[in-house]
């Protein structure tokens, strides 16, 4: 199965459906499990760590599910694990969201805050610049559009860890990984096909783990 993280941080059933999609696009029958039950997440072959709204709820709230210590169990056992929007942010070490707080630190870096002339949030449709190859990103050509929602961005401590950037007032880390670790900024369910495209990417990853 892959296992989409349940912490109350709200619907994710958009999620569920569009992984389900590129789950069949893949030709896979992988079963798609919303839950916060330790024996099944690590049982699975692949971990998305979902995230919307504020840093600081979603961590609150992932910690208060004992999922954080999880999470790192998963990142050992060397089980793919994707985050997405606010669930990339929470790779990190640290967010400067309406304070200080502290994230998983599974990636060294940190988030923080758009400035400058640009409306904030971005909202809308940007563009992908991949910076190296990877399997997450597979057909993904530079340049292609997602849609992203966000006010703060994902700064990593090491530049390797970035694979792909955007642009948006600055040049800004879109999407990481390291390791079994992958991080969208982007919201694929609302991606369209290039969103279907990195989650499909993603379940074929977790059907070779």
């Amino acid at each position: 199965m892959l296992v989409i993280l349940d912490y109350n941080i709200g619907n994710v059933r958009s999620v569920q459906k569009a992984l389900e999609r590129a789950a069949r696009e893949a030709g896979s029958d992988l079963p798609i499990v919303l839950t916060a039950d330790p024996a099944l997440i690590l049982r699975s072959k692949g971990v998305i760590l979902p995230g919307v709204g504020a840093f600081g709820a979603c961590i609150t709230n992932l910690r208060a599910a004992n999922l954080s210590s999880v999470v790192r169990e998963v990142v050992l056992e060397g089980i793919p694990l994707l985050g997405i929007c606010v669930g990339m942010q929470m790779l990190f070490d640290y967010s400067e969201e309406m304070g200080h707080w502290h994230g998983l630190g599974l990636l060294p870096g940190r988030v923080r805050r758009f400035q400058g002339p640009l409306r904030v949030p971005q909202i809308g449709w940007n563009q992908l610049h991949p910076t190296r190859p990877d399997p997450l990103l597979a057909g993904i050509p530079d340049g292609a559009y997602a849609y992203f929602v966000h006010s703060y961005y994902c700064e990593p401590a090491n530049p390797a860890d970035i694979l792909a950037t955007t642009e948006y007032g600055i040049t800004y880390a879109s999407v990481v990984q390291h390791g079994r670790i992958w991080g969208i900024q982007c919201h694929p369910e609302k991606s369209q096909q290039v969103g279907l495209r990195i989650l499909r990417n993603f379940v074929e990853i977790a059907i070779g783990n």
